[in-house]
């Protein structure tokens, strides 16, 4: 897909059918999955949706600041997803709502979000990294994976709706250094691969779609796994985030990432989301299931 094609296609996906009046005890929408190598959806799709969703049940002076999820089931990207959102709460600053996501009368992922009409208080951050090679001096995706006769590669080179590059090696493949260094960090610069409409709920779902991308890798590449590990198995179990600030993503955001600890088959990620100027725009949180094939007994 062209870079154009690809930013189109995220802002279709994030173009759900139904409005707030088709509703029961929820309000009902539907979304669409992507042709892909594989059949089973991808988390930041679903939690990006789910955004979508609930911002419609909301005033749109209330954007979205928080949302704390599970992935129950995996989605199947041949069939439609139904999103059904309950109104738990207007207040006079704050608005909460739950969303489930459902495929086959059963929800594949469970969230509850809230949305808070601006206001002001105090401020303070941590502060963005420095040191920081631009974004423009790494290679990108395409130029990383581009060359390889592999559905799943050609897919993340040409099919994503962002441009991911890493400020450390990648660790799409086993190198020397990753096995060397096994550090619990992980840090990329992302940003659409085209223009976003001029609408901050559009940009803060695109952004929870991102924030699913690697926020597991500084996991794995403390213990130096590849994604080509024979074997892995990793499989997002929740997710939360916080949007501390207005965002663009389509323009270069800084994604810190680190893992405080992997224990049980299970690894955490913490995610810091910095803009250009330094300004810490979010916040993000994922327990994931890591599983290491077994020797025979």
């Amino acid at each position: 897909m062209s870079e154009r094609d690809t930013t189109e296609m995220l802002l279709d996906l994030l173009d759900l059918d139904g409005e707030p009046e088709a509703r029961t005890e929820e309000d009902i929408f539907t979304g669409r999955s992507p042709v892909q190598p594989r059949q089973r959806v991808f988390g930041g799709q679903v939690l990006g949706q789910s955004v979508v969703a609930a911002s419609r049940t909301v005033d749109g002076d209330r954007p979205i600041h928080s949302l704390h999820g599970y992935f129950l089931r995996p989605g199947d990207a041949l069939k439609p997803i139904t999103f059904g959102v309950q109104r738990l709460r207007d207040g006079r600053s704050f608005s909460a709502r739950r969303v489930h996501a459902y495929q086959n009368g059963e929800p594949i992922m469970s969230l509850i979000a809230s949305f808070q009409v601006p206001s002001e208080g105090i401020e303070h951050q941590e502060p963005m990294p420095e040191g920081i090679p631009d974004p423009e001096t790494l290679p990108s995706s395409a130029d990383i994976l581009g060359r390889i006769d592999d559905p799943m590669a050609q897919d993340w080179a040409y099919n994503r709706p962002f441009d991911v590059r890493y400020v450390e090696p990648p660790i799409y493949f086993p190198t020397p250094e990753m096995a060397r260094q096994r550090t619990a960090h992980n840090t990329v610069w992302l940003k659409t691969t085209g223009p976003m409409p001029e609408d901050q709920a559009l940009h803060r779902a695109a952004l929870a779609y991102a924030s699913d991308y690697t926020i597991l890798e500084s996991a794995l590449r403390r213990h130096g796994l590849p994604w080509t590990t024979p074997g892995l198995s990793v499989a997002s179990l929740d997710h939360a985030m916080w949007w501390h600030r207005p965002v663009r993503v389509d323009e270069w955001l800084l994604y810190v990432q680190a893992s405080p600890s992997a224990s049980g088959a299970r690894g955490l990620g913490l995610g810091r989301i910095y803009n250009r100027s330094g300004d810490l725009v979010a916040s993000v949180a994922q327990e994931g299931m890591v599983r290491l094939p077994q020797p025979p007994a």
